[in-house]
């Protein structure tokens, strides 16, 4: 693996870490907050019993579900580090946004169902801020990370 690769890894990382921080701090502090948690339980416990397998219950599905948002949005925010460090912050900011849209439009299109407290306006509004968020630490981490940023 090439060190821009890794750069953008350890970028994608920081927003992930960032995304989840929002998310879970506000779940357990914020009337009405964004649910992502439901939401990808929903989807872990559905690809488990496609592939044939139980679903996780509990705990183990929680941590489960943890561990999957990390990498997959560690691995989806890695992309605000590939290109131009001149758009670096650009990126974040359209694939945040672009990746918040998706989580407060697509799961209950997909069969996921609704947040929990989603017809609230500001959950959904505050889905997309924490994913734009994580975009922008993306880009702040892989620019700090960057030599051709000195």
């Amino acid at each position: 693996m090439t060190t821009a690769a890794l750069r953008a890894l350890a970028g994608g990382a920081a927003g992930a870490l960032v995304l989840t921080a929002l998310n879970e701090g506000a779940r357990q502090r914020v009337p009405h907050a964004p649910r992502m948690d439901v939401i990808g339980m929903r989807a872990l416990s559905a690809v488990l019993r496609g592939l044939g397998l139980r679903p996780l219950r509990g705990r183990a599905l929680y941590r489960g579900t943890l561990a999957g948002d990390l990498v997959s949005n560690s691995l989806y925010y890695a992309l605000v580090g590939a290109g131009s460090p001149r758009t670096r912050l650009r990126r974040g900011i359209l694939l945040g946004a672009a990746a918040g849209l998706g989580a407060a439009v697509v799961p209950p299109l997909i069969g996921l169902g609704h947040q929990p407290g989603e017809r609230r306006p500001d959950t959904p509004l505050m889905t997309v801020a924490w994913y734009t968020a994580g975009g922008v630490a993306a880009a702040l981490a892989g620019g700090l990370l960057d030599p051709r940023d000195e």
